[in-house]
Parts: structure tokens; C-alpha cells; sequence
């Protein structure tokens, strides 16, 4: 279910809005009528190290030799 709300209204009742979205609703957020924003439920990701391992390869005939201007300025001479 998606409501929409204007700013003030996001502004005054932010924390009933959130535990709204903590249930799984989506509200919107309206200037004079016009959506500009979404309040949605966070949804966590975790990341696995190392899960492509030996899957990307690359053949080091491709690349070119280490250019040394581009060193430079990543080292900040």
C-alpha cells in the first residue's frame, strides 16, 4: 500500500510514519501536491567476500604498462 503525505505532515509525524514503513508500507512524500520523495523499508544486503573467487580473470597481454602520469596522480606528484 503506498500513502501520500505532504511535508509538513512527514515532518510532524516522521516516527508513526516510520514504524508504518517498518511494516512494510511505502509512503511518499508530496511538496504542494508534487512526489518527491519515498520512504520504503530498508532491505539489508550482506556482502560475501570472496564469493567470485576464480570466476574473474583477466590475461595481463591486455594491459598496457603502468602509465606514469596516471600514477602521479593518484600519489600526488
Amino acid at each position: 500500500m503506498v500513502t501520500m503525505v505532504n511535508v509538513h505532515e512527514a515532518k510532524s509525524s516522521l516516527s508513526k510514519l516510520l514504524e508504518r514503513v517498518e511494516a512494510g508500507e511505502t509512503i511518499v512524500i508530496a511538496r504542494a501536491g508534487r512526489p518527491v520523495a519515498e520512504l520504503v523499508p530498508h532491505r539489508r544486503v550482506d556482502l560475501v567476500f570472496g564469493l567470485a573467487k576464480g570466476e574473474i580473470r583477466f590475461d595481463p597481454e591486455t594491459f598496457d604498462d603502468p602509465d606514469d602520469d596516471v600514477i602521479a596522480a593518484f600519489e600526488g606528484d
